[in-house]
Parts: structure tokens; C-alpha cells; sequence
């Protein structure tokens, strides 16, 4: 049978036994957890973004093996959709309890309600996902499907018998706009400390590929890590004095040979391992990993030392832009915030744009030289309209955001203008002429805590992942995880609400009838 992409296909569904979920009683927490998965498990189900979810995946997978010159089987595709079943409610449920991949698996290893969200509780026995199989979920579809899945969730739980359910009618016609820095996972970028990660990485590859049987002729490579913190103590010892300057300059000269060396090292190491590596019992895979790691550091250790040549040996100012920050996060950048404990933050800027009941309805995260805030609200407004197939009513946003154009702009579209004005006497002239935009300044001041709930609880504050194309996926998902999380809030506290007025009317029946 041959399988195209548009193929419909049956799949048989095999029922399994599921251990019964341990009976917990007068614990508040537990019970509003166990609440909340069991409402975004019907938002998974109801709303379709599961099946959808599903569906995407198996195109995905026909459409590689087709490129491969194969063709899937039923019984293949079928242990892939329940493999991507697995996937998105694993990466839902990491992100809910805010674990890390290995955190998570031993956690879900030992929930059995997580497991029984996850799909993984049988009677027989329970096969737990390893840390790497988490790791990959998050890559399980490209973002740009992903963003697709995630603001569908919106649209089809908006109107309709939807609204009882949610106790409120979404509102996807106003936008509250911010941006952040989404801060990444690195130490403070000192110019001299950056060399003794370079020599760490390089050192530590060399001594993997050793481990595996290939050796070159060097000193052992523990004794350069040792020189290198030697050194790095050195520098923070020559703080101050009279002296200190001329102490550091000398430091940093003695780094700077040591690198060299180590450099010199590491290239004959990742030449060897690309002559050899049949030789040893490493897979091409793994040992091109050791390669591509240690030509992305060689790559750019002479940057880092003309750094720190220019900036502790010369005292010569180097640009932002030309700066190292990370030799591992090559895309973020120096943020200028002035706020109180981030002064300056390191990482990627972050835009949010959440609704009135909290969901967020567009987010993107720049790589380096992100534009201003003022020019990211006309196409924020385009990507929200053409998203959600809606005509916004209102934008909002801090003084940032604030410009004649986008005044201009958001007049011709006929959009209330709830921006900010950055001229003060603006701001009171406005204030008093209309109340409109007070309530909407009042309300977009909420959105700074829905920034905080977003990164401390969903994304992580670092986040952890490594690359802009890893932190774009992983910050979908969050968008995604939180979203569910706000709709299932809103369907309890519906729930409660209504309860409580049922509650009231019995009331109001047995004191008439009394």
C-alpha cells in the first residue's frame, strides 16, 4: 500500500490497564494540581490540538521517508504517532512542574499521575523516557508548525459552547504589548574568563578522544586545566593595590601562551580523530560532535584573545557588537535595562503580547541587533490580525512602544491607540480627555507579572537551552504550556463560580419554603 501525504489512514487503538491513582485526601495543593491536568487534558482533547498535533507529526514522518526512497508501514506510523503522543504531553508536563530533563524523568517515574497524563500508566509495568528522549521532544516539530498549533489552540476555543466552559468569551480583539530580555544560561562575560572556558572545553574533548584509544604526544591534559584555574585565581587576587593592573597584564600574557599551546593540542587531536576514527569504538555521529565542538572553539579563540589583549593589556574599549560574550551562545546580546538588579542583562529580547484574561496572543524571540519597541508594533499587530482572522479594537503598551508613526499607523487602522505617550504633558492631556486609555495603562501594567509568571515558571529564568533555534521551539512550547494552563484556571474558576451560585439558589429555595 502505498502512503502519500494525504492518505487517509485508520489506526487500531489497543486498550490498556491502568493502575488505579492512589486516593490523597486533605491536601488543597495536590488536589488543584491533579485539577489541572485533568482540564488540560480535556483542552488537549476538545480543542483538537492534539489530533492536530498527531497529524503533523505523521506528515513529518511519511514526508522524510518519501525524501529516503521508502515508505512507511501502518504498524511503523502507528508506534510513531503514539511516540508523538508521548512527546507532546511529555514536553507539556516538564514544562507545567518546572523540572530539568533529568529532574523530569525520575519525577515521572515515580507520578503516577503524571504518568497517567503521559499516557505511560499500565498495570504491567511503566517504561520511562530516558533524559536524552526528553531532550528530543522539543524538537519534535519545527517552529514554524508548532506557532501554528499554538495559536489555533486560541482560535478554536474561542466562541461557541466554549464560553460557558472558560465562564468568559476570549478576547483576542486587544493586544498588551512588552518586551523582556530572555536571559541566557552563562556566567558574567569577564574578557579573561572566557579563555579558561576555551581551554576547558578543548582539554576536556582531548581527553574523551584519548578515553577512546587515539593518543598524540602532550603533557597530560589535567595539567593545563590546573595551570589555567592557577591563573584565573591569580587574576582575582591582583584586584586593587598598586600594582594590580601591571599584575593582571601579566597574567592575562601567560594565559594568552598557555591557550596557544592548548590550541595547538587540540588541532592535532581533532585532525587524528578525523584519520581515525574507524579505529576506534566511536560511530561517525559522535565522533564528528568532537570535531564540530572543537573547530567552534578554535574558531574563535583568536577573537578572545584580542579581547582580552585590547581590553586589560591595551585599555582600549571594544564595541558591543564586537564582542564575546559566550563562547557557547554566540547569538545574544549586551541588554542596557537600568532596572534594579539588571542594570545590564545578557541575552535575547524577548517580545509578549498577551490578551485581557491573560493569554498571550503573539511572542517572538530576536537574535542579536533586535529592533526597538516602537517598530515591532505594526507587525505585531499584522501577525496577531492574520493569525486569529480578527480586526484588533485595542494596543497597548509602555512608552517604549510610543511613536508618531505608530500613532499614525494605529489611527488608520481605526485601532484605539492605548500606547503610553512619552512627552508627560501628553500623557495628562490624554488622561484627561479620555478614561479609555487610563483603564488601558492601568491593565497593561499586569502585563509586567505576566512576563514574570512566564519566564520564572514556564520558560525558565535562565533558560536552559543552548542555540536560538533550540530557545525559539522551547519558548513556543512555553507559550503553548502556559496558555493551557491559563484556560484551565479559567474553566475552574467557572466551574467554582457556578457551583457557588447553585449553592446560593438551593439556599434561596429552602428559606422560601421554610
Amino acid at each position: 500500500m502505498s502512503i502519500s501525504l494525504s492518505t487517509p489512514i485508520v489506526y487500531e487503538t489497543q486498550l490498556h490497564f491502568q493502575p488505579p491513582l492512589p486516593d490523597v485526601k486533605g491536601c488543597k495543593e495536590y488536589d488543584d494540581y491533579k485539577s489541572q491536568l485533568e482540564r488540560i487534558d480535556h483542552f488537549l482533547d476538545q480543542s483538537r490540538t492534539e489530533a492536530r498535533f498527531l497529524e503533523e507529526s505523521v506528515k513529518d514522518l511519511i514526508s522524510k521517508a518519501q525524501k529516503d526512497g521508502r515508505e512507511p508501514k501502518l504498524s511503523q506510523i502507528g508506534r510513531y504517532r503514539q511516540q508523538s503522543r508521548l512527546a507532546l504531553r511529555g514536553n507539556i508536563a516538564r514544562i507545567l512542574v518546572g523540572e530539568s530533563l533529568r529532574g523530569f524523568t525520575a519525577r515521572l517515574a515515580e507520578s503516577a499521575r503524571l504518568q497517567r497524563f503521559c499516557g505511560l500508566a499500565e498495570i504491567e509495568g511503566v517504561q520511562v523516557p530516558g533524559k536524552s528522549t526528553v531532550q528530543r521532544w522539543n524538537q519534535w516539530l519545527p517552529e514554524e508548525r508548532m506557532n501554528e498549533l499554538t495559536r489555533d489552540l486560541l482560535k478554536q476555543c474561542s466562541g461557541g459552547e466554549w464560553t460557558e466552559a472558560l465562564g468568559d468569551e476570549l478576547d483576542l480583539q486587544v493586544i498588551f504589548m512588552d518586551t523582556t530580555c530572555l536571559k541566557a544560561d552563562i556566567h558574567f562575560p569577564v574578557d579573561w574568563v572566557l579563555l579558561r572556558d576555551g581551554v576547558r572545553t578543548l582539554m576536556n574533548a582531548v581527553m574523551r578522544i584519548r578515553e577512546h584509544g587515539l593518543k598524540h604526544r602532550m603533557e597530560d591534559p589535567e595539567k593545563f586545566l590546573s595551570q589555567i584555574n592557577k591563573m584565573c585565581m591569580e587574576m582575582t587576587q591582583s584586584r586593587g593595590g598598586e600594582d594590580g593592573k601591571k599584575a593582571r597584564k601579566k597574567v592575562v600574557r601567560r594565559m594568552k601562551v598557555l591557550v596557544g599551546r592548548v590550541e595547538e593540542h587540540a588541532q592535532r587531536y581533532r585532525d587524528l580523530l578525523e584519520e581515525k576514527w574507524e579505529t576506534t569504538d566511536l560511530s561517525q555521529g559522535r565522533a564528528q560532535q568532537f570535531i564540530d565542538r572543537i573547530d567552534d572553539i578554535l574558531d574563535q579563540m583568536p577573537a578572545a584573545k584580542k579581547q582580552a589583549h585590547e581590553r586589560i593589556i591595551a585599555e582600549r574599549k571594544v564595541p558591543n557588537e564586537e564582542k564575546i560574550l559566550s563562547l557557547y551562545e554566540s547569538e545574544i546580546e549586551v541588554m542596557v535595562r537600568g532596572k534594579a538588579g539588571a542594570k545590564v542583562e545578557f541575552g535575547n529580547k524577548l517580545f509578549l503580547g498577551e490578551n485581557p484574561q491573560g493569554l498571550i496572543l503573539d511572542w517572538l524571540l530576536f537574535d542579536k541587533g533586535s529592533p526597538s519597541d516602537s517598530k515591532l508594533v505594526r507587525e505585531s499587530v499584522e501577525r496577531t490580525e492574520n493569525s486569529y482572522g480578527v480586526e484588533l479594537v485595542a494596543a497597548s503598551g509602555d512608552r517604549g512602544f510610543s511613536s508618531k508613526a505608530n500613532q499614525n499607523y494605529l489611527e488608520e487602522k481605526e485601532i484605539f491607540d492605548g500606547i503610553c505617550p512619552k512627552n508627560p504633558r501628553e500623557l495628562k492631556e490624554r488622561l484627561e480627555e479620555d478614561e479609555v486609555l487610563g483603564d488601558c495603562l492601568k491593565r497593561r501594567a499586569q502585563t509586567e507579572g505576566r512576563i514574570g509568571i512566564f519566564k520564572n515558571c514556564f520558560t525558565g529564568n535562565p533558560m536552559k537551552v543552548k542555540g536560538l533555534p533550540g530557545k525559539k521551539r522551547a519558548v513556543t512550547w512555553s507559550v503553548l504550556t502556559h496558555n493551557l494552563w491559563v484556560l484551565a484556571r479559567m474553566s475552574l474558576a467557572a466551574e467554582k463560580r457556578k457551583k457557588q451560585e447553585q449553592t446560593q439558589q438551593e439556599e434561596l429555595l429552602q428559606k422560601l419554603a421554610a
